[in-house]
């Protein structure tokens, strides 16, 4: 550890630093739908999925050999480049935050670590192959496996329990969530936190701190479990209302069946060593469970937000990563005033949420922030017969109010004006 310096205890920092930001930011992939169905309660739940998260850092290195061995060349890699990356994946993480959006933090990193490598070593320091295999199929893929898997264990999970009592099956179905929510936790911390891991052990490899194709040192797997857990716990309540109540509504066994699916589909990319998006799988989980309850429906508006979010990750983390590559180029001044613009744009973000504060109390108020139903949500809304005992009110409400009639006092005989 002679070799550590100045730099590379900054880039370590600042990997800390990204893997607390990953913490909040994903919160909602393994407790959201546990807090909107009310299987938890929202403190509760994050301070669960935190401990789990730190338990799952312990579990596995693939992932993190992924990104410090198979993504770029780290022979031609300096720390500083690795500190140019994970600005552009900070940024990322908090502009998602703050509008909401769940998007992906292990692309942002791979992201910002393809356009710093680009902009300090060219193309051909990226392993393509590494790239399309590891991280961009099964960035296509996961969301729709998930997705499908979920919509068919939701329509299992409603077959299973048509002939229990609701309520004890809604309680049954809540208990296994709780379960199914602890496996997305444990499942996340597997594969989140090792991307830290992965991209500070590229660091110290970059640094000369520790020999080339080296497995991350224990203390960079417990400094990284720590880092994800403290943001987990602190929990990123805006992504969570919107993957709990603004992609769609979801019931105990639509929940229990999302998160199962999900947990499914991480914990094997994470035995496979793919760079998987938790929440790509958990997004797709959640949309496929709204469409297996019959009558459930997805808003797609808010749906094809995160969408154009997914896509923009990669390419913007990308842009930034290379510009503070460009600056940091310049000498030991350019990394400092990266290491100030980042510090600036974190607190000027943080500032601007506290104009409006998503926390534990207000996570599941949805007034203010329900998106309108798309166009495929009304159609099959229009299809969808309403469930027994709600025809009358239904009915009732589609008759306007009479207004006020004048009285009727030339004719006796006459009918009353309500009756007409």
């Amino acid at each position: 550890m002679e070799n550590f310096s100045l730099i590379l205890a900054i880039v370590v920092v600042t990997a800390l630093a990204f893997d607390f930001t990953n913490g909040f930011h994903d919160t909602a992939n393994a407790m959201a739908t546990t807090i909107s169905t009310g299987a938890l309660k929202p403190k509760v739940a994050v301070a669960m999925s935190a401990t789990l998260n730190l338990v799952g850092a312990f579990l596995s290195v693939e992932v993190a050999n992924t990104i410090s061995k198979g993504l770029v060349d780290e022979t031609g890699i300096r720390p500083e480049v690795i500190f140019a990356a994970l600005v552009g994946a900070i940024l990322w993480n908090l502009l998602t935050w703050l509008v909401g959006l769940p998007s992906s933090s292990s692309h942002a990193l791979m992201g910002g670590l393809i356009g710093a490598t680009i902009a300090s070593a060219g193309i051909g320091a990226v392993h393509g192959d590494a790239l399309v295999t590891k991280v961009l199929i099964p960035a296509v893929a996961a969301p729709i496996v998930a997705g499908v898997a979920a919509m068919l264990a939701t329509r299992f999970s409603y077959q299973l329990g048509k002939k229990a009592d609701g309520e004890a099956a809604s309680k049954g179905f809540r208990a296994g969530q709780i379960a199914s929510a602890g496996l997305v936790s444990l499942a996340h911390g597997t594969n989140d936190a090792q991307k830290t891991m992965g991209i500070i052990t590229l660091a110290l490899v970059a640094g000369g701190a520790v020999a080339p194709d080296s497995d991350p040192p224990v203390w960079v797997i417990l400094s990284a479990g720590l880092a994800i857990a403290l943001g987990t716990w602190l929990g990123g309540w805006r992504i969570i209302r919107t993957m709990g109540k603004g992609l769609t509504d979801l019931q105990p066994q639509q929940g229990f069946a999302a998160q199962t699916s999900a947990a499914t589909v991480i914990l094997a990319s994470s035995h496979l060593g793919f760079s998987l998006s938790t929440t790509h799988s958990v997004s797709g989980s959640v949309m496929g469970a709204g469409l297996g309850r019959k009558g459930g429906v997805v808003r797609w508006s808010t749906a094809t937000r995160m969408f154009v979010a997914w896509g923009l990750t990669l390419p913007a983390a990308a842009l930034v990563g290379a510009l503070a590559e460009s600056v940091t180029d310049l000498g030991d001044w350019g990394t400092a005033v990266v290491a100030v613009f980042l510090i600036a744009s974190s607190a000027a973000i943080w500032k601007i949420s506290r104009r409006e504060v998503v926390d534990s109390s207000n996570v599941n108020d949805t007034e203010d922030t329900q998106e309108p139903a798309g166009v495929v949500t009304t159609a099959i809304a229009m299809v969808t017969p309403p469930p027994a005992g709600q025809v009358t009110e239904g009915l009732t409400a589609t008759i306007p109010a009479p207004t006020t009639a004048p009285a009727v006092t030339a004719d006796p005989v006459a009918p009353p004006a309500a009756a007409v």
